[in-house]
């Protein structure tokens, strides 16, 4: 009978240290959805919020991801989900990743970066790319230094007063562009990597599946990262990283996100089911 009980209370105390010793892993944040736009929109691949006009712009390809063909649009879209007009700019291509500075929209588009006067809403200028195959995401620092990520050729372009150089070569997956302070950040085959001002780069977490697409900083060294397949990650400084949004399983993509930091509300262009859904984040 005592041995019964030995082995009982020894059985127990195995599992209790078994129990404290497993890591747990709590979901701290989460993703409510607000509103998605009616699928109007054609193929948005990027999203970006304009907080002095309390709009948001997107970037419709309108076609093939890579296609030079004329149909690429941007678009306007209300606070409350409403699309103004779907196609406010014509005339691009495949456009991508979104900047604004100085009253100007910047717009990755395939070998070029097209320049967009937001009072007049037209085109003002395009800066070529020499040697460009895919740009696709794109970040403007305080002082009007461009850089833009370039998927096919691995490289991620700076523009400063008007030249073209490169910022980084020989990166594995380059999209997600951002820049933090003087700092900048990539998305780069499933992980998030910072820049160091040595060229190298600095991995802060991986793992993210199906594309790293878009990133936004939400403050306190944490960032949000969509995947191209329809993930979206909260990804904290010290490396972890919880899963907020799949749809995967539904076929709907989450791009190149847009964030409004007053708000706390992510932006999440859904690519071929041509809307635009917003989430708050809690």
């Amino acid at each position: 009978m005592l041995n019964r009980r030995l082995s009982i209370l020894t059985a127990s105390l195995f599992l209790f240290l078994m129990i404290c010793q497993s890591p747990v892993k709590s979901q701290n944040h989460q993703l409510v959805k607000l509103w998605e736009t009616d699928t109007l929109l054609k193929v948005p691949e990027s999203v970006r919020f304009d907080p002095a006009r309390k709009i948001l712009y997107t970037a419709n390809i309108d076609g093939q991801p890579w296609e030079k063909d004329g149909q690429g649009s941007i678009g306007k879209v209300g606070l409350d989900g409403k699309i103004i007009v779907s196609e406010w700019v014509t005339g691009l291509n495949a456009p991508k990743g979104m900047g604004i500075h100085a009253g100007r929209l910047y717009v990755a588009d395939v070998d070029e970066v097209v320049v967009i006067d937001l009072t007049k809403g037209q085109v003002a200028q395009r800066l070529p790319i020499e040697g460009a195959e895919g740009l696709n995401d794109l970040t403007i620092d305080k002082k009007g230094v461009i850089y833009v990520s370039d998927s096919k050729t691995k490289k991620i372009h700076r523009i400063k007063k008007g030249k073209v150089g490169v910022a980084v070569d020989n990166v594995q997956g380059p999209n997600g562009v951002l820049m933090v302070g003087a700092d900048l950040y990539l998305t780069n085959s499933g992980g998030l990597y910072k820049l160091e001002k040595t060229g190298s780069l600095t991995k802060i977490a991986d793992g993210m599946e199906g594309g790293t697409d878009g990133i936004e900083y939400v403050g306190n060294g944490d960032f949000l990262v969509s995947c191209w397949a329809g993930t979206i990650w909260y990804v904290s400084a010290n490396g972890n990283k919880e899963l907020l949004l799949d749809t995967r399983e539904q076929k709907i993509n989450a791009a190149d996100i847009g964030y409004d930091p007053i708000n706390k509300i992510v932006y999440v262009p859904t690519f071929w089911k041509n809307s635009v859904a917003a989430y708050r984040l809690q």
